[in-house]
């Protein structure tokens, strides 16, 4: 068992300790104070989640939606599929990196020391320090959840893959790291993108449950862990189907010319 760091401490004194020290406030103002924080982590995370980069890169650059072609689905495949390896690069790039974005405001906000006191079975943590931990992971799943349903594009988005994956990296470096070997194995090996990031989602809790010492204790980090997974899987369901059908389609990389006839909707593509 070992502490897997990840972002946690980028702000020591965040915005709520700082309004915490300035104003003293009694156990009601703490309660107030901590719950209109989480609030604004929910909001702001599900806003920059609800900005979906293959739209804004297919609108922007291509004048056009992507969601015409191919799954209709606004994903980093679909964009690869009809627009190529550069658009889907900064799409993926796009939509993983807001996911580290609104895990870096969370941290804005709840930052407090990591102070804790060895006990027999591990370290009991600061409440502030807690709560810090819970912002983090609450802001990785409703960023998801914003590139999922995004409220600027009807509710009709992505599957989440690239948030999820980049907030794992974020919050669990070494995990984060041993996900994308296993999402690469996955996708180089069996070309299906699909299985790729529904087996990946499905190992963060239990590489999580395994190695990070703290939430494993407290349960935090597994708990929004398997929501998370859970989000990746059934966003895919269809996908899995399809699995299941021996219907999936592949995704070449390298080595095989990608499939440019993507004039329609193929309901049996990503």
């Amino acid at each position: 068992m070992f502490w897997v760091w990840g972002i946690f401490n980028l702000f020591e004194n965040g915005l709520l300790n700082a309004i915490r020290t300035a104003l003293t406030p009694d156990e009601v103002g703490e309660a107030i104070l901590t719950g209109c924080g989480f609030l604004a982590v929910v909001v702001i995370s599900y806003l920059l989640g609800s900005v979906n980069w293959a739209l804004v890169i297919s609108k922007v650059f291509y004048r056009d939606d992507v969601r015409k072609y191919g799954s209709g689905n606004a994903g980093t495949t679909n964009v690869l599929r009809t627009y190529g390896k550069k658009a889907a690069a900064f799409t993926f790039l796009g939509d993983g990196l807001k996911g580290v974005l609104s895990i870096v405001i969370a941290c804005a906000i709840f930052g407090f020391p990591m102070q804790g006191a060895e006990v027999a079975g591990g370290v009991i943590y600061d409440i502030h320090y807690i709560h810090l931990i819970t912002a983090a992971y609450l802001a990785a799943l409703f960023a998801v959840i914003g590139h999922i349903f995004p409220i600027f594009a009807k509710f009709h988005g992505g599957k989440g893959f690239a948030t999820f994956l980049f907030s794992a990296l974020a919050l669990n470096p070494v995990i984060g790291l041993i996900l994308v070997s296993i999402f690469l194995v996955l996708v180089l090996g069996a070309h299906y993108v699909s299985l790729g990031s529904v087996v990946t989602a499905a190992f963060y809790p239990i590489l999580l449950s395994s190695f990070d010492q703290a939430f494993t204790k407290y349960g935090v980090g597994v708990i929004f862990a398997f929501f998370l997974a859970a989000l990746v899987a059934w966003s895919h369901r269809s996908n899995i189907k399809r699995l299941l059908d021996h219907t999936e389609r592949k995704t070449y990389f390298f080595g095989k010319k990608q499939d440019t006839e993507n004039t329609k909707k193929d309901k049996e593509s990503v």
